[in-house]
């Protein structure tokens, strides 16, 4: 079996001691006799999954006991309109950082649930870096200040985030959950869907402070509510069950074998220092975002030559690693570098991209 190098933006590749595991459990999970993916998710068995899953999480991130852990579905653009409608209640304001394509796409559905305003934005420069802030454009009176914090097509991040005051800060940290340890008392909420580092697709995590669960907008359906799942733990209805089993897996892979989100984002901060290095001095390839916003997880970069950009990725994928081609909207090559990449897999890279470099430039 040849196992490829997956630089995938999402679903993502994962631990492959963690599949392997999976793999064992699939048709007994622990002497119960059958799979997680077809046991009730209201049988004892999986409540100790689920449970288990949270309680790591919340170990894992240091999520203070003041903030609900929510297992839902719907993928992170859900969380688009969940967030105005449950946090824009008070002023009906809200304030959005544009970054990016997702950040575009939460503000545009946050509008049409109140005046949204945007703060900052750096589209003019094809979010290649992450726009600068001026405090002086942020509301006091916003019920909530949004921001994606990893950029998985355009490949920055916030590296200092922004000071709301007492307005609550909302996140989608989708692209770089569990890659580093976050301050989640600096938040009111993050969201992320679970395909990039956590579990295979399915599963959508919600961190919220207990005090903005609150009441949500009239007419706001009942699935919508992030007060349904904290008073019902996330069972209100089926969860994504076999989702929240891997993402179990998962925690305990980053806990016990990597010993934790410090030694993860060592890790991290090495892989992606071994490709940035190389695109610096390459003369053939060059990164797209700026150095100062530069993200762990996604790493974009072009040759400058659309033929050139496809015979590198035709001959990657060849070579065995796959899922280079950069975004539409940047073009290009996008490696993504999330948790489960080996340190392997990004000297494998650079040293194919050398070659190709000495056989093209």
């Amino acid at each position: 079996m040849n196992r490829v190098y997956n630089f995938s933006a999402g679903p993502s590749m994962l631990p492959e001691s963690v599949l392997l595991r999976a793999a064992a459990e699939m048709l007994d999970y622990e002497g119960s006799g059958q799979s997680v993916m077809e046991m009730s998710h209201r049988s004892k068995v999986y409540d100790a999954i689920i449970k288990g899953a949270e309680s790591l999480l919340r170990e894992v991130m240091e999520i203070p006991d003041n903030y609900k852990v929510l297992f839902l579905q719907g993928g992170a653009s859900s969380q688009f309109a969940m967030v105005p409608l449950n946090l824009m209640t008070k002023n009906r304001k809200a304030d959005y950082v544009l970054s990016g394509q997702f950040s575009t796409k939460a503000y545009k559905e946050a509008a049409r649930f109140g005046d949204c305003k945007v703060v900052a934005s750096s589209k003019e420069q094809n979010f290649s870096r992450i726009p600068d802030l001026d405090p002086k454009e942020f509301r006091p009176d916003a019920d909530y200040f949004h921001i994606c914090m990893n950029n998985t097509i355009y490949g920055t991040v916030f590296h200092a985030l922004p000071e709301t005051g007492d307005v609550p800060l909302v996140a989608d940290i989708s692209s770089c959950i569990l890659s580093r340890p976050i301050d989640v008392s600096r938040f009111g909420v993050l969201y992320a869907g679970a395909q990039k580092n956590v579990a295979p697709a399915g599963l959508t995590i919600v961190i919220i402070r207990e005090d903005l669960i609150g009441e949500p907008q009239e007419k706001t359906p009942t699935m919508f509510m992030y007060k349904t799942h904290a008073e019902s733990d996330s069972m209100y209805n089926t969860p994504p069950c076999y989702s929240i089993y891997m993402c179990k897996l998962v925690l305990e892979w980053l806990k016990n074998e990597v010993g934790g989100l410090k030694a993860m984002e060592k890790r991290n901060v090495e892989k992606a220092a071994l490709l940035y290095d190389f695109l610096d001095r390459s003369k053939l390839f060059k990164g797209c975002a700026e150095k100062e916003s530069r993200s762990i997880m996604n790493v974009t970069f072009v040759t400058g030559d659309k033929d050139l950009d496809a015979k590198f990725v035709q001959e990657a994928a060849a070579a065995g690693f796959v899922n280079l081609k950069g975004h539409r909207s940047v073009g290009g090559m996008r490696a993504s570098i999330y948790n489960a990449m080996p340190r392997e897999g990004v000297e494998k890279l650079v040293q194919f991209m050398e070659n190709f470099e000495k056989e093209n430039a």
